[in-house]
């Protein structure tokens, strides 16, 4: 049987704030503190293909992310509570 998550890849580049890269960071914490060893790409491709694909809710995804405050994920960023996860691969830098 041929998975999903196996299939050829294709590179996404993507451009966010910094909050919400460091909130990813926080699902793949996550992930682990379940026992899953996993990567931020795969995170990512988890939460693309489950996310619903009905107009109004894609909308409604986005205004609400548009309205954020810009603190809105700080409280989130500090968990010590998650284990630590080495990442692989080249350091991301932030551009300002």
């Amino acid at each position: 049987m041929e998975l999903l998550w196996q299939q050829p890849r294709r590179n996404t580049l993507v451009s966010w704030p910094d909050d919400v890269d460091r909130r990813l960071d926080i699902l793949v914490r996550t992930a682990a503190a379940a026992g899953e060893q996993t990567s931020r790409s795969q995170v990512l491709a988890a939460l693309v293909a489950a996310a619903d694909t009905h107009p109004d809710t894609v909308a409604s995804l986005l205004h609400a992310y548009r309205r954020l405050n810009a603190d809105a994920l700080t409280d989130e960023n500090e968990r010590e509570d998650l284990p630590t996860v080495r990442t692989t691969g080249p350091r991301r830098t932030t551009q300002t």
